[in-house]
């Protein structure tokens, strides 16, 4: 890859969301600001090699971008309007004006416009992470484990009723903001997973989404520090992201969380979510994100993997899973439960999940049976569930984690 092609390939993970929501906020128009916005990285390949790298690559997709939507709002007779409005709003780079929330963030206006009530909740969370975090439609389809035709439909309704139903591009005032944070925490959410745990590709993690996720949650929280949920997302995501520099070893291999060098934590962000999970709790309104907080407490706390409370774990997962009632709770509650109890007791759970088919393509599903049977010295059936999770598993560091797993109980 050359220079220029690294440099676009940042300014996509880096800027993609930013330069999208600044063209919605001049245009209005969904479908013309992702296509500008393609327009101008596909530009920048050819610009960026006859004229080099710009100091500030974003700003320079911006105007790019924006340069594009006038052009083709010039076009178009119908839209004359429209382009007067465009062109007398601020110029790149400048920060728009605050709506009567006080926030001038266009990607925290974004994510607020997509997750409108009018919407549902899953069309929220993939038009924001379309959208803001420049996912395409298969990732997205493959985080929601529907077929992509299903979630390319679901991307193009949700167009149409903000569109139709003039749905306002702003943070909504104070008194609107609880019936909105449901869905705004789902987007931050899959937003930071698809960052820590990529749904596809060569790389298992996507820094660049961790990051936005948490900068987006902290200024969340600042806008809402009452409600004890926002609190508890941004303990959890600091938490998890803390563990990022121990995931891969220096060859870039996937390691295991029992084998992770606990010295590369980051002792900050484990301290931050901490305080922010604990003053969440002490507030007496529990809910799904602070109870995933308190599990990931749970594995900061321990100095060793072999200290870690596991029927601690389990017990939240239990109350996890009266949130949120889902097969994949149900898993990371089997998991804890062979950790207590022994994989026996974890693997009988794991067999009724597959019986009931609601994880069918899920690779951790056969992944975690295989780890299990492992761990009873069943090799042959080991071999065959890491051999099921190879063909299911999205990243190549994740893949080549199973075969040295099954190369271990093969051999």
């Amino acid at each position: 890859m050359t220079d220029v092609q690294l440099a676009v390939t940042d300014a996509f993970r880096d800027e993609w969301g930013r330069v999208v929501a600044t063209l919605i906020r001049m245009t209005g128009d969904w479908d013309l600001a992702e296509e500008c916005a393609q327009d101008a990285f596909a530009s920048a390949l050819s610009s960026w090699t006859a004229s080099g790298i710009p100091e500030r690559p974003g700003a320079w997709l911006t105007t790019t971008a924006r340069n594009r939507a006038l052009d083709r709002l010039r076009r178009s007779k119908t839209e004359a309007a429209k382009l007067q409005e465009v062109v007398a709003l601020n110029v790149p780079g400048e920060a728009p004006p605050a709506d009567d929330s006080g926030v001038s963030d266009d990607r925290l206006r974004l994510i607020f416009t997509c997750c409108h009530p009018a919407l549902t909740l899953e069309a929220r969370v993939a038009l924001t992470l379309r959208t803001l975090a420049g996912l395409s439609t298969a990732e997205i389809a493959r985080a929601f484990l529907v077929p992509e035709a299903t979630m390319a439909k679901r991307l193009v309704r949700a167009k149409h009723k903000i569109r139709d139903a003039g749905i306002p591009y702003r943070v909504p005032p104070a008194h609107l903001l609880p019936e909105r944070v449901g869905g705004v925490l789902g987007v931050l959410y899959l937003l930071f997973n698809e960052g820590y745990s990529a749904s596809a590709g060569e790389d298992l993690l996507r820094p660049d989404l961790t990051a936005e996720a948490i900068r987006l949650g902290r200024l969340l929280a600042r806008l809402m520090p009452d409600e004890p949920e926002v609190a508890g997302l941004v303990a959890l995501m600091l938490m998890q992201d803390a563990r990022r520099g121990a995931r891969l070893d220096s060859d870039g291999e996937l390691v295991s969380l029992e084998d992770q060098d606990r010295s590369l934590w980051d002792t900050a962000e484990i301290s931050e979510g901490t305080r922010l999970i604990e003053a969440a709790l002490r507030r007496q309104r529990p809910g799904p994100y602070q109870i995933q907080a308190a599990i990931a407490a749970c594995h900061t706390e321990a100095a060793r993997a072999a200290d870690t409370d596991w029927r601690q774990i389990a017990m939240l997962y239990s109350e996890l899973g009266k949130f949120v009632p889902s097969a994949v709770v149900a898993l990371n509650h089997a998991v804890a439960v062979a950790m207590a109890d022994g994989p026996a007791a974890g693997l009988s759970v794991v067999d009724s999940l597959a019986a009931e088919g609601a994880l069918d393509g899920y690779y951790l599903l056969p992944a975690t049976r295989a780890d299990l049977l492992r761990r009873l010295d069943r090799r042959a059936e080991a071999a065959d569930a890491y051999r099921a999770a190879l063909v299911l598993a999205p990243t190549e560091p994740e893949r080549r984690y199973l075969r040295r797993r099954l190369a271990e109980v093969a051999g």
